[in-house]
């Protein structure tokens, strides 16, 4: 066999050699450095003008490698509504997902031929979701029975919360105690207790309507007509609702409408037994029902009452998914008093109270200390409520968890596609890759939820702004949310090699 031949290499293709392997050893060391987190996330907030102590934020990887990361985090702050994830989350463990609210019809008479001779009782449930459509279906079950004339009155019977001391009142400062989210809960709630007011211009004019049709409710139409011109956002248009001696309310309209352009708003002007006694009178006036009596307020007899119909609401996840991707704040507290009312004990006078108790017990069965956390209403529309970041990232982290985790997560908005988080972080391509729970109110933003990094470990993340010029920091949590996306990539090449 031939000998091998091995040829003496100068000392310069030494040195290069030896600088390649350096390169390649080397470098992906230093790659192999996370992005951190934080400071990108401070360049931010400095450029915004916040300080440091108005934020706080926590995050924790729940299935994978990664550094929890905490900031502020045992400061208790006011949460807006990322409070809803805490009832939302609460009710899935305490009522179970597939729990229903069912509110029936009884009658203390009798049905004799086309006549119930006998009041008719409205019981309700405290549904968070009674829309127009199924209360109608409700008294068209009752006119198949056969009924078209009740002799005696609609009684409405909204005695399923027990509120003795009433309802806190909420000074939201934007001069609109008409907002659909002021609406606060009842047991007689149907339809969100809204009006939505139309308004569209053609060649006869401009017409108005209200959805629903209510009798007691009036449109003072002053809009003004032209021929031409671009359709006008919604709020270019003022709604000013007035009530009469009588009882009746007339809402005047003002703005201008180009042709071919429609408009419609959303107002609550009636009180909750009020909308719902117009609601079912003018649905059964449409069944080609009559009624005889008045309605009224009032309790059901719980003896000589006939149960007649129900109607049975979408189970909990539902509604939860309803609750978590538009922050409803009226459904979310029907949710918070339901859990009062269902698991009340013996000497409970106040259903707000209960719901309160439940929920810390539930808390404290998870180890999460909830001493420094304040709760009102479980919707975050409160001046008062406080919790840490710290407390809702291992309440997530909990929830990760859960039996019911894939409940919860998926009613929570999804970035940059739908729900509040629909418009956000759009350029960050992270569509769909968090499920984020957002929060406002003045002087308040925040975030909660998770989301996943580029090595698909998902973390759950918490931020919160307390500070009078919250309004502008939206940035601030999105680039938390961005960078703990980010927290695993490796810097640049250039950026390693300085």
């Amino acid at each position: 066999m031939p000998r091998s031949v091995v040829r003496r290499q100068s000392p310069a293709f030494f040195l290069l050699a030896m600088s390649l392997v350096s390169t390649l050893l080397v470098r992906p060391v230093q790659a192999e450095v996370p992005v951190p987190v934080m400071a990108p996330v401070l360049d931010v907030a400095k450029e915004l003008q916040l300080p440091e102590t108005d934020l706080a934020v926590a995050s924790i990887p729940l299935d994978g490698p990664g550094k929890a990361r905490f900031m502020n985090a045992d400061m208790p702050l006011n949460p807006g509504s990322i409070m809803k994830v805490i009832t939302t989350y609460a009710a899935l463990e305490l009522l179970g997902p597939t729990f229903q609210w069912h509110t029936r019809l009884y009658t203390d008479g009798t049905i004799e031929g086309e006549t119930l001779n006998g009041n008719l009782y409205f019981v309700g449930s405290g549904d968070p979701k009674l829309t127009e459509e199924r209360l109608w279906l409700l008294l068209r079950e009752l006119r198949a029975m056969g009924v078209t004339h009740i002799a005696g009155d609609l009684i409405l019977d909204g005695s399923v919360f027990n509120l003795p001391n009433g309802i806190a009142d909420f000074n939201d400062d934007g001069d609109n105690p008409n907002a659909p989210f002021l609406v606060e809960p009842n047991g007689l709630l149907t339809n969100l207790n809204v009006l939505r007011i139309r308004a569209r211009a053609d060649n006869r004019g401009i017409h108005t309507w209200t959805e629903p049709a209510l009798d007691g409710i009036a449109i003072d139409n002053q809009l003004v007509f032209r021929d031409y011109g671009r359709c006008p956002r919604r709020y270019q248009f003022d709604y000013e609702p007035v009530v009469a001696e009588n009882g009746t309310t007339t809402i005047t309209v003002t703005g201008v409408l180009p042709k071919g352009c429609s408009t419609s708003s959303y107002l609550s002007v009636l009180s909750q037994q009020d909308y719902t006694g117009a609601l079912l009178t003018s649905l059964w006036q449409q069944l080609g029902g009559t009624l005889a009596g008045t309605t009224r307020e009032g309790l059901r007899p719980r003896e000589d009452t006939e149960l007649l119909v129900t109607t049975s609401s979408r189970d909990l996840v539902t509604m939860v998914r309803d609750i978590n991707k538009w922050s409803n704040n009226v459904m979310v507290r029907q949710v918070f008093l339901t859990l009062g009312a269902k698991r009340r004990q013996p000497g409970d006078k106040d259903d707000l109270a209960a719901a309160e108790r439940e929920i810390r017990a539930w808390l404290a069965s998870k180890g999460i200390d909830n001493r420094t956390m304040v709760f009102e209403n479980g919707a975050g529309l409160s001046r008062i409520e406080r919790i840490t970041a710290r407390q809702m990232a291992l309440l997530l982290q909990h929830a990760w968890e859960s039996r019911f985790a894939a409940e919860l997560i998926a009613s929570l908005p999804l970035v940059a596609m739908d729900g509040t988080m629909r418009r956000r972080l759009g350029n960050a391509d992270m569509a769909g890759m968090g499920h984020i729970k957002t929060g406002s109110l003045r002087n308040v933003r925040s975030i909660a939820g998770f989301t996943r990094d580029e090595d698909n470990t998902t973390w759950a993340v918490v931020a919160m702004v307390n500070n009078p010029r919250a309004w502008q920091t939206e940035p601030v949590l999105d680039a938390f949310i961005e960078q703990v996306h980010l927290s695993t990539r490796p810097p640049s090449i250039s950026t390693a090699s300085q």
